[in-house]
Order: C-alpha cells, then sequence, then structure tokens
C-alpha cells in the first residue's frame, strides 16, 4: 500500500501516457486504413495529456526535478542558500495556492453549470478537476519533502541530496593530504 501511495502520482501519469499512445494509434489506424476518424479519441487524448502532465510535475516534485539553478545556490554559503531555496519554496507554493484557488472558482462553475464534452458526453467537472487534483499532489509533495528534511536532522538543503561522505571532506579539506 505505502509503494502504491509512494508511486501514485506517478501510476496516473503512466496510464495516461499509454491511453494518449493507444488513442492516437488508434486515431491513425482508423484514418489510414478504414479512412474514417474515430472523434472521442482525440478527445481522450487531450484529457489525458492534461492529466499525465499535472500528475507528471508531482512527481518532479516528489523526485527534485523541477527547474532550478542549484550550482548558484550551492556555491552560497549555506545561510545564504538555504535562505534562498526557502524564499523560492515559499513564492512557489504561493503560486500554487493562487492556482488552487482560481482553479477552485473554476470547478464550482462547472459544478454549478452542465457543461457536457461533445464526443465522450461526459461532464466537464470530472477532467477538469485535475487543476485541484495536480496542486494539491505538488504541494502535498513539496511538504513531503520539508517533513523529510527536518526528519533527516536538516542535513544539506530541503529537497536536495546531501553531499557525500567523500565529498563532503573533500570541500572541508579534510580529505586532503
Amino acid at each position: 500500500m505505502r509503494l502504491l501511495l509512494d508511486r501514485a502520482e506517478e501510476i496516473v501519469a503512466q496510464a495516461a501516457l499509454c491511453l494518449i499512445a493507444v488513442c492516437v494509434f488508434a486515431q491513425v489506424v482508423s484514418r489510414y486504413v478504414f479512412s474514417t476518424a474515430i472523434t472521442w479519441t482525440e478527445e481522450l487524448a487531450g484529457f489525458a495529456m492534461v492529466w499525465a502532465v499535472y500528475m507528471g510535475a508531482a512527481v518532479a516534485v516528489r523526485d527534485r526535478f523541477h527547474i532550478r539553478i542549484l550550482f548558484a545556490v550551492e556555491a552560497l554559503p549555506r545561510p545564504l542558500a538555504l535562505a534562498a531555496i526557502l524564499l523560492g519554496d515559499l513564492l512557489w507554493m504561493g503560486f500554487c495556492t493562487l492556482m488552487l484557488v482560481v482553479g477552485w472558482e473554476y470547478i464550482s462553475l462547472l459544478w454549478q453549470r452542465e457543461f457536457i464534452s461533445p464526443s465522450l458526453g461526459i461532464d466537464q467537472k470530472w477532467p477538469q478537476s485535475i487543476v485541484i487534483i495536480g496542486y494539491v499532489a505538488i504541494m502535498l509533495r513539496a511538504a513531503q519533502l520539508y517533513v523529510r528534511w527536518f526528519a533527516g536532522g536538516r542535513v544539506g538543503l530541503p529537497g536536495i541530496t546531501p553531499p557525500s561522505h567523500d565529498e563532503a571532506l573533500r570541500k572541508d579539506g579534510a580529505g586532503t593530504q
């Protein structure tokens, strides 16, 4: 069960990517072999792509693969590097909070009025709920990084792998002769 929770976003993103591949393949075959179009595959692939992107973003947060210019931050003294990381993450969480508020307003509108997708015939509130789900997952994964950082004794910078023992010795000059 823990493995499923640790990899939930990854599983959803992989399933969405597989769904996109199947939909696009079916569309190509139907158009070029049978000279007809399957309209619902395009819509389903579009929904799956958005889900894959948001879940992939949460995976990137979990694995700390989001774009950062760490070589500059890591060159700073630890207090300044820590301040830069904390400020960056605080601003980023502010943006995520803003997106949650805007996303909630958008989903609330979809709950007030029925908006049916043209090909699949499903209510848009369900596939569009990924905005809320995605940003909640991103924020939870970011919080998880900080919990692990505190539990690990605040070694290194939050969410960034601390240097290996040999690397730390070289930086301190203790490993040189």
